[in-house]
């Protein structure tokens, strides 16, 4: 059986490609939605969302590089005016 091709390509092969693309395209929304159902019974309980994904997002980092983050967010905060200033006797 010759292989079906187009202009050179493979239309058999690049037709796999795009049925389990799909595939997995339809997979990843349905577990977003189970995340997005997460996030919602999160909230129902008292807890806030976007902390959680904060915190989901620091899990991945390495714990020092979530202090240096979390450093440089102060530093930032205090140079706008968003943060009391240390007192420099302390």
């Amino acid at each position: 059986m010759a292989e079906n091709k187009v202009f050179g390509v493979s239309a058999d092969a690049l037709k796999q490609y795009v049925e389990k693309i799909e595939h997995l395209e339809l997979e990843k929304a349905e577990i977003a939605g189970f995340i997005k159902e997460a996030y919602m019974e999160a909230k129902s309980t008292g807890f806030d969302p976007k902390i959680i994904r904060q915190v989901i997002r620091d899990r991945k980092l390495d714990p020092k590089e979530v202090d240096e983050l979390e450093t440089l967010l102060i530093m930032y905060k205090r140079a706008l005016g968003m943060l009391p200033e240390l007192d420099q006797a302390a």
